[in-house]
């Protein structure tokens, strides 16, 4: 009697551990930027693909250079960002194996209603940026190698200034990791770099009633989704320049074998379909679209 007990109780522990093992197996690591996750996406997006797909994501939120980092050194098995130059290299460069459009909305530059710079109404980034230095009106930088980083950077070298090339170096995943960057000349004493996510620099800039360059998403869960909301006005929008591309890339097995690429590419394959990119267009706050899909299958 106690033998069959013995190989009963074997027996459930075996099927306990073989359903353990098969949702380890739908487990993977996504590396993202900080805005998909501070604007609330991701707590619609990933329920959704898990119900249909059944694959579970853990996420790494971080700046998009760092969160590419992630993908060329293996260590997550998809990417989820928003610098489109880095992107194509990151697969151009054997990394990914495909980028997948998935959304998009935009960079604006949002500060004070007072608008020292006279600010308001500027459609192009590259401008509004110039009347900031020329005030010589507090500017708040994220500083921390992201995609939105990187679009202010593109921002000040349209902008005509003199700019002076800089390097830092910020703690990522307890790594020192160093950070190269432009910023306008002499501007020690209303440029600060604060090597933070979209969220706290947001939170930054309305303490220090300063301007900051933000994606639209973060901005809106900021101004409207908070109890205690950042008291920032869009200043500068709609202009060219400052298109927010997102797109999601499987890591290429090619080069790091043992990431979980038939599950990368099922969830790529989930969020350009038509019930990802819905989940993407209905996710609103206080009746205000955050993202728009960008998937044409």
């Amino acid at each position: 009697m106690k033998g069959v007990k013995a190989l009963c109780c074997g027996l459930i522990l075996a099927a306990l551990a073989g359903g353990s093992a098969i949702a380890e197996e739908k487990v993977i690591k996504m590396s993202t930027t900080t805005s998909t996750q501070e604007s609330g996406l991701l707590d619609v997006l990933l329920p959704a693909l898990e119900k249909d797909t059944g694959i579970a994501v853990k996420v790494i939120a971080k700046g998009t250079g760092a969160a590419i980092r992630d993908g060329v050194d293996g260590n997550v098995d998809v990417i989820f960002v928003h610098d489109r130059a880095r992107e194509d290299a990151f697969v151009k460069d054997g990394f990914g194996t495909k980028r997948y459009a998935v959304m998009h909305n935009d960079f604006i530059i949002v500060g004070p209603a007072s608008d020292k710079a006279a600010v308001k109404g500027v459609a192009e980034g590259a401008d509004a940026v110039k009347k900031i230095a020329a005030a010589k009106a507090t500017f708040i930088s994220r500083g921390d190698d992201s995609g939105t980083h990187a679009k202010e950077q593109e921002l000040w070298k349209a902008s005509g200034l003199s700019l002076e090339n800089s390097v830092s170096t910020m703690e990522k995943d307890g790594k020192q990791v160093e950070i190269k960057s432009v910023h306008p000349a002499a501007s020690s004493d209303w440029y600060l770099s604060v090597g933070q996510g979209m969220g706290k620099t947001l939170t930054i800039a309305d303490e220090k009633q300063a301007y900051t360059i933000a994606d639209r998403g973060t901005y809106i869960k900021y101004k409207f989704g908070r109890e205690v909301p950042v008291n920032l006005e869009i200043l500068c929008e709609g202009g060219s320049q400052l298109a927010n591309p997102y797109g999601v890339i499987p890591v290429n097995p090619q080069k790091h074998p043992h990431v979980k690429a038939e599950l990368a590419e099922q969830m790529a394959q989930w969020l350009v379909s038509a019930k990802g990119q819905q989940v993407i267009a209905d996710y609103k706050l206080h009746g205000k679209q955050l993202f728009f899909p960008d998937a044409t299958k």
